[in-house]
């Protein structure tokens, strides 16, 4: 009897982890740049013996977690008109500094100067550039171009005055390389800050959406409802199949 009840544990466990994956994913269908996330599952059959193929037997097959992911597909990319908005066309990775003083990436390109000058995310990290955090002159117009240069046209300067300020850390390490954090910003798998990749292009005052189908979604939410409802009747099946073992136990 405790082998239903453990495989119905684990199915029921493993339906409520995949679900709260999708709500997660669902809570971020408007957030900019936002990678979903992968749940997967596989079966470990468990089996009990000396040890030698002839004499293990498969008793029962537990879920377990696969190694999660993200879906890498580039969402849509919509013009904005702020000279701040930047996108990332194709693969690739804003760099950015966690507060922790290390490096991370992320697709979010809704930037902003904040009041001591620095080039900021959404999520108010600073942007990376090839010197380290991007700092522009107070009061000063910002563009980036597609490159990810970043010029600055001080106050009351003629147009073709603008200067220059440095250039974004754009990188694009391999996918699989990539990890992501409980903060939602990635960071490669060995810890050490990749390296700039001068192919990688931004969309000017345009951002990324999120790339997940919202569809989609609330159609896996109702699939692990009703996965989780067909796991846990399987333990009141359980329990009610050993109460009725029980009793013609005492009654014998």
């Amino acid at each position: 009897m405790d082998r239903l009840i453990y495989t119905a544990m684990t199915g029921a466990s493993q339906a409520l982890e995949q679900q709260t994956v999708v709500a997660n994913n669902l809570a971020n269908v408007s957030t900019t740049g936002f990678r979903a996330q992968l749940a997967n599952f596989r079966s470990v059959p468990m089996a009990f013996g000396d040890g030698s193929s002839v004499n293990n037997d498969t008793t029962r097959t537990f879920v377990l977690s696969a190694t999660p992911g993200s879906d890498m597909t580039p969402g849509a990319i919509t013009h904005t008109g702020n000279p701040l908005d930047v996108a990332v066309q194709g693969q690739g990775w804003l760099a950015v500094q966690t507060p922790d003083g290390n490096e991370a990436y992320t697709r979010g390109g809704n930037l902003h100067v904040d009041e001591n000058g620095q080039l900021m995310t959404a999520n108010n990290l600073p942007v990376l550039g090839g010197q380290g955090p991007i700092a522009v002159p107070p009061g000063s117009e910002v563009t980036i171009g597609s490159d990810g240069t970043v010029s600055a046209l001080a106050p009351g300067n003629p147009p073709n005055t603008v200067a220059m300020i440095d250039q974004l850390k754009l990188v694009n390490p391999p996918a699989g390389s990539m990890q992501r954090g409980d903060d939602g910003l990635f960071r490669t798998a060995d810890g050490n800050p990749a390296d700039p990749d001068p192919t990688v292009q931004v969309a000017t005052e345009s951002l990324e959406s999120s790339n997940v189908n919202p569809v989609a979604a609330m159609v896996s939410m109702i699939t692990n409802a009703r996965q989780f409802q067909l796991q846990t009747k399987m333990l009141q099946t359980a329990d009610q199949n050993e109460q009725s073992a029980n009793q013609l136990l005492n009654f014998s």
